[in-house]
């Protein structure tokens, strides 16, 4: 039970309501992760259609799980993401959901894609989480600049014609 001067888990020290945090039944919770994952061989495969349904799908799988999106870039070879996920909900647990479930229905989507990856692997294996405590604005602000940072990168390294 909280005393009634504590101000840590509901106020910053500033005293003002802290609105970050969610809370489920008995428990107050603030979980948020930076996650890069990738597809298959780094394949560039997020153009056009396919960018608007690789997006369409996260949204639906990381709502039906009760996965807020915070921040999120498609880059054509990769995806950055910052999402809240519940405490009671393992990040390695979500990952294996989110990207299982959005290879299956990318598959049934966009045909072409089995003669590019087999059995259905359309992800890397892996994935990056990093926790992002105290710095959300900074994060959101790195994922929104991602593509931008990804193409200032790639026209540098292209070799002069003349």
């Amino acid at each position: 039970m909280r005393s009634g001067n504590c101000k840590c888990s509901t106020r910053n020290q500033k005293g003002v309501p802290m609105r970050d945090e969610k809370s489920l039944a008995h428990t107050r919770w603030n979980c948020k992760y930076h996650i890069v994952f990738a597809p298959k061989y780094r394949r560039q495969v997020f153009y056009r259609e396919k960018r608007r349904a690789i997006g369409s799908i996260l949204r639906k799988l990381c709502e039906w799980k009760n996965v807020n999106i915070l921040e999120a870039e498609y880059c054509v070879d990769h995806i950055h993401m910052l999402l809240e996920i519940p405490p009671k909900m393992s990040v390695s647990g979500f990952m294996g959901y989110l990207k299982g479930k959005s290879s299956l229905m990318l598959y049934e989507q966009f045909g072409d894609l089995k003669f590019k990856y087999r059995n259905r692997e359309f992800w890397c294996r892996g994935y990056y989480v990093d926790t992002v405590g105290k710095n959300t604005a900074r994060i959101q602000e790195y994922i929104k600049h991602q593509l931008e940072e990804d193409k200032m990168g790639e026209q540098l390294s292209i070799p002069y014609p003349g």
